[in-house]
């Protein structure tokens, strides 16, 4: 069993700041815990807009606080995402949030992320892995 908290985690490495300086994420449950998913309390900073493109991962995400927009470059369409509202990832569709107020959310990534990645100049995270145990 694996008890811990965000603010345990807060400073770590596994406490990850992106380059672009748009979002902060703090990855709670990583590929070396071996769980087959990775969670995360993500947030993304009010008035950035950050383009991503999960080619190697499904995600969800679930808003719990804050306001942004969602367009999905796949099909144009343009969604609001506030307090309860989940988006799926699930044909690994290009898209970009546009924060109009911080926007704090809970995503969980298949397969699981190892907390080394950031979006690369497509926006995507490279298919990194944990050494198998021996």
């Amino acid at each position: 069993m694996i008890v811990r908290s965000f603010k345990d985690i807060e400073g770590t490495d596994r406490h990850v700041k992106a380059a672009s300086g748009t979002w902060e994420s703090k990855r709670i449950v990583l590929a070396k815990e071996r769980v087959g998913f990775s969670l995360h309390e993500t947030i993304l900073y009010a008035g950035t807009e950050t383009s991503m493109w999960y080619a190697n991962h499904i995600e969800a995400v679930v808003c719990v606080e804050g306001e942004a927009e969602l367009t999905d470059h796949e099909s144009g369409q343009t969604h609001s995402i506030t307090p309860g509202t989940m988006y799926l990832l699930d044909g690994h569709e290009r898209h970009t949030l546009r924060v109009k107020e911080d926007f704090r959310c809970i995503c969980v990534f298949n397969p699981p992320v190892t907390g080394r990645e950031d979006h690369d100049e497509n926006g995507v995270y490279p298919l990194l892995t944990e050494p198998e145990e021996v």
